[in-house]
């Protein structure tokens, strides 16, 4: 039995139904105008379910207990709305600038973000450098009091939405590809412009857009923490950030278990139900197992991060399983619907589409491999059974 307070459990029956009438009525329409309205946020913001773990003068209700934002994250996805970004926001942005913001920093952007005013993303993703950050080719160099920002981004989540943004950029990429700084980018600043609304093979409600920086001016009021430590920052954030792609992928793959289960019950196939069939059973039978102890193991790795113990190697491990058991399941429901899973109508389809960015983002199931491999062959090397 999953553990969970009674203010978390609270927590996830509210917000069931914030998402039941104010946001999954609408995501056919986000869709196909390609971004979730702005009022979503502020409405979300309102009922307090934007930023839970801010400190109360900021906007939240300073609780650092990972476990709300995990309801949060499953929730989205149970009630199909994973394509409205509110975690990239909440929990993916807003920590750098927790992290490393100051006081004033802390005031002037989480406030308008916890209350939904404002909305956060992140650019770290360039033509050429992707998993790979020593080849950004970004700068964020000083120039007496202020700072000059120049390059491009990629495929920035609420590219086209966003109010603030958290760029990294080399400051001396001449003798160090690992000097790195982050700054607070902010919409109507000279010389900053977006570009087009991507067009995705999934995730059409999202906003996905390219962003342009020409000398945009910097002021030392937005440099986020120490110049030059930006690339250890955006590590350091990285964990929970697999933490996150893990959480809502086995919230995926279960949400996509259960459509595929009421499907294959009512489905006839030679005048039976689809579920008679000994291959839908022992397919569908190992799905659930798999999902059932994926799940176990995120709710560790949860528990990990709320001590401060997760590793870069165990959330490798939790993003590297959860995401590969996550498209095995959508393939087989897809499968398992014939057709009809061909067809946009059925959510297993819009699902499947989705998700194959998961394998992706945050570093791909090749770049898991590699970092779980290197670990596996190290002198320091350790399991959670030893």
């Amino acid at each position: 039995m999953r553990q969970f307070t009674e203010e978390q459990n609270m927590l996830r029956e509210a917000y069931r139904k914030f998402l039941e009438t104010e946001v999954a009525p609408h995501m056919e329409r986000f869709r196909e105008q390609g971004i979730v309205d702005r009022e979503i946020f502020k409405k979300a913001g309102d009922q307090g379910f934007l930023m839970i773990w801010p400190d109360e003068q900021y906007g939240g209700m300073g609780d650092r207990d990972f476990r709300f934002e995990q309801i949060i994250m499953e929730e989205t996805c149970r009630a199909g709305c994973g394509e409205w970004f509110n975690t990239l926001h909440s929990r993916l942005v807003g920590p750098y600038i927790d992290h490393f913001g100051t006081d004033e920093q802390k005031q002037k952007f989480l406030t308008g973000a916890a209350s939904g005013d404002e909305i956060l993303a992140i650019a770290m993703t360039e033509p050429d450098a992707g998993s790979d950050l020593a080849g950004m080719r970004t700068t964020l160099k000083q120039e007496g009091d202020h700072f000059i920002l120049n390059g491009s981004k990629t495929y920035i989540s609420n590219g086209i939405n966003a109010d603030y943004i958290v760029v990294a950029g080399k400051s001396d990429p001449d003798n160090n590809p690992h000097a790195m700084t982050l700054c607070v980018v902010e919409a109507g600043m000279e010389g900053f412009e977006r570009g087009r609304n991507l067009d995705k093979m999934g995730l059409k409600a999202q906003d996905t857009a390219e962003l342009f920086f020409s000398n945009v001016i910097i002021p030392q009021e937005n440099i986020l923490g120490e110049v030059g430590h930006g690339f250890f920052y955006l590590m350091q954030g990285l964990a929970e950030e697999r933490l996150i792609a893990a959480v809502m992928a086995a919230a995926n793959a279960r949400k996509a278990f259960n459509i595929t289960r009421e499907f294959a019950m009512e489905r006839k196939i030679f005048g039976k139900p689809l579920s008679y069939t000994q291959n839908t059973q022992f397919k569908m039978a190992e799905m659930d197992a798999e999902i059932e102890v994926l799940q176990v193991f995120v709710d560790h790795c949860v528990a990990l991060h709320n001590e401060g113990k997760l590793t870069v190697n165990m959330a490798a491990k939790a993003k590297l399983q959860a995401t590969e058991i996550e498209w095995r399941m959508l393939d087989l429901g897809v499968q398992q619907h014939g057709g009809a899973g061909y067809m946009q109508e059925y959510p297993i389809c819009n699902m499947f589409t989705d998700a194959r960015i998961n394998r992706i983002l945050a570093g791909s199931s090749e770049v898991m491999k590699l970092i779980i491999g290197r670990d596996v062959f190290s002198d320091n090397y350790s399991s959670i059974l030893d």
